[in-house]
């Protein structure tokens, strides 16, 4: 049944909330433009291709992570979040289509949609919090910090060539100002479980999109023994990074965030989420592409680059959710440094070798990674 009374409903989330359909409907659009980053580095695995590669995913994250923060704090069922929202995906949209082209004929287009996107996360932040004097206080220190960041994205999209290196990445570290400095209050009063469920189901959905490029690939070329050996080989790293993300580490991130109050709590979530799953989600982007060489290149060698793609992009996830956990529990998980480390030095190592020898040694190195953490857990060592 339809709540007509929506609409005259607190605006302000007094407890807890399940994600919504209109924030799902939200990270969908944020997740096609993660695709599109991918799209990027075609060409070349080098430092320019996935240097622009950071550059527009930090922007494209920091859009998404602002309005997880804003609507974490919002009554989703109220009729003006909802459409305040679903206006906000209408411009991620467009800027998404143009993250392809955002560092030639796009990059003006690219960073109005991404300013315009902005903008109406913090006018909705502002709104929602407007009630509550503290948490709006803390709001308005946050959007004043990040206005010198979209100046920023403003002018090097305008400028185009050197000036948007670096401007974009001006933009990036008044960000993290922003983000350190605003963190300090304690007025935040964050949802735990609507914050790790949003990340949560950002990861799951990114993870998705991996498997999407190997069907894609699959569906388009002739079924021959190489292709379904590479797609099966695919399909199987990916459930392994899935693994050791939401098997253990999912629960423990959430339960962590919830023991702490206060400004504990709001620079906990800061930390473990909005800043340390960047590096976790550019470890996805570099394996999506090394899965996309792999889906086009099934048969002979793998090529160079896109060993680098596929050793380095495993190591930043694995990484990157071993930073996670230590600064969530503590303590820091070293076998996601040292197998991924194993795994990509014995795939660069080998002069001469297939994309699904490649793969194999992926598979096998991650789920031995799997086996060893949870005997390890099993004897209460880890």
């Amino acid at each position: 049944m339809i709540d007509l009374s929506a609409s005259h409903k607190n605006i302000l989330a007094t407890s807890d909330q399940a994600v919504s359909f209109a924030e799902l409907f939200f990270d969908l659009v944020f997740v096609f433009a993660i695709t599109q980053v991918v799209h990027l580095m075609h060409g070349a695995f080098d430092w320019v291709h996935v240097g622009r590669s950071v550059l527009v995913f930090w922007l494209v994250w920091w859009a998404w992570t602002q309005f997880t923060w804003a609507l974490n704090a919002a009554n989703t069922e109220h009729h003006f979040v909802q459409i305040g929202t679903l206006l906000a995906t209408a411009i991620a949209f467009f800027m998404a289509v143009s993250v392809p082209e955002s560092f030639a004929r796009s990059s003006w287009w690219f960073a109005v949609a991404y300013v315009a996107g902005r903008t109406i996360g913090l006018i909705i932040y502002l709104w929602v919090t407007w009630q509550d004097p503290d948490m709006r206080a803390a709001v308005r220190t946050f959007s004043l910090l990040s206005l010198a960041g979209l100046f920023a994205v403003l002018a090097g999209g305008y400028l185009g060539g050197t000036m948007q290196y670096w401007l974009w990445g001006l933009a990036i570290a008044l960000d993290i100002m922003a983000a350190m400095l605003g963190g300090r209050s304690e007025a935040w009063k964050l949802h735990p479980r609507n914050f790790a469920e949003r990340h949560g189901l950002f990861v799951i959905i990114a993870l998705g999109e991996t498997l999407i490029i190997a069907a894609s690939a699959v569906t388009q070329e002739y079924w021959d023994g190489k292709l379904l050996a590479v797609s099966l080989l695919s399909v199987g790293i990916t459930c392994c990074l899935w693994w050791i993300y939401f098997f253990r580490t999912k629960g423990l991130l959430e339960h962590a965030i919830a023991n702490e109050h206060g400004t504990a709590r709001s620079t906990m979530a800061r930390d473990v989420y909005s800043l340390l799953h960047f590096p976790l989600m550019c470890g996805l982007i570099i394996y999506a592409f090394a899965i996309e060489e792999s889906m086009q290149h099934p048969e002979g060698l793998m090529s160079f680059g896109a060993r680098i793609a596929l050793a380095l992009g495993i190591f930043i996830f694995s990484a990157g959710l071993a930073l996670v956990y230590g600064r969530a529990s503590g303590r820091i998980p070293f076998m996601k440094f040292l197998f991924p480390v194993l795994i990509g030095g014995i795939i660069l190592a080998l002069p001469s070798i297939t994309t699904v020898m490649a793969l194999s040694i992926a598979l096998t190195g991650l789920i031995v990674m799997c086996v060893a953490e949870e005997l390890m857990v099993a004897r209460e060592i880890l």
